[in-house]
């Protein structure tokens, strides 16, 4: 029987490749979109067409709950199985400390950490009752050490995601793995905008000079979906090409 990965934000970047990586190893694939419909409808077509798997398109938000619990009633109609489940989705409203409002922390947080927790939890309660399936949350390294206070919402939800990976690693054990992955900077539509020279200055810090390539984020995350990372369990893989000061 096919596997079948969720993966929230997956009309784009990170998680368009993911996508496309599970897809290649014969997994079918529910993609989430919230405003991007025309490039999940393009994903869909392709991923069907080239590798022969089952596409299914579900729009929702992730910041809200009952969107969400929609499209979970949708997957439970189709009698799909969600066997992994990709918390990708995630916004960022970086500005001046003293520029961000109440709404663009609260809208930030919504996104990137309370919708992550309630799928896992819904979903990872249906896994616990078939003792096994996998959770993998896209965090940052924002959250772990390199601080931007333009960024200061999008940092502290993603530092709440990890946090929430530890305690989802230690709710489901032993039958579900609960991991993090850590990107760096990757050349997302996120970062199609910021300055050449900052850019430049950013590249220095990272010992392969380069900004990652969303399939380098996306091959880390499928490999833990795998049998082979059957015994890690909740950890934080960062993927930043080596970043310093």
């Amino acid at each position: 029987m096919a596997r079948t990965v969720l993966i929230t934000g997956a009309s784009r970047g990170i998680g368009a490749s993911t996508a496309e990586v599970f897809a290649s190893h014969q997994y079918n694939i529910i993609i989430n979109y919230n405003h991007s419909e025309m490039e999940a409808t393009e994903l869909s077509k392709m991923l069907t067409e080239k590798y022969q798997i089952k596409t299914y398109t579900m729009k929702a938000d992730i910041s809200n709950q009952s969107e969400i619990d929609n499209m979970l009633k949708e997957i439970k109609k189709q009698n799909i199985q969600v066997d992994v489940l990709v918390n990708n989705a995630g916004i960022d409203r970086d500005s001046l400390l003293e520029d961000k409002t109440f709404e663009d922390f609260e809208i930030t947080l919504r996104t990137n950490l309370i919708g992550p927790f309630w799928l896992s939890k819904k979903i990872g309660m249906e896994m616990l009752e078939r003792k096994h399936g996998k959770i993998i949350n896209v965090t940052s390294t924002n959250a772990i050490d390199t601080y931007y206070p333009c960024s200061a919402d999008y940092d502290a939800s993603k530092a709440g995601l990890v946090s929430l990976t530890h305690n989802l690693a230690v709710q489901f054990a032993p039958y579900i793995n609960v991991n993090a992955v850590a990107p760096g900077w990757t050349n997302t539509d996120m970062v199609k905008e910021i300055d050449k020279e900052y850019r430049k200055e950013e590249e220095k810090k990272i010992l392969l000079h380069r900004f990652a390539e969303p399939k380098e984020i996306a091959n880390v995350i499928y490999f833990l979906a795998t049998e082979d990372a059957r015994y890690i369990n909740n950890e934080v893989i960062r993927v930043d090409g080596g970043w310093y000061l």
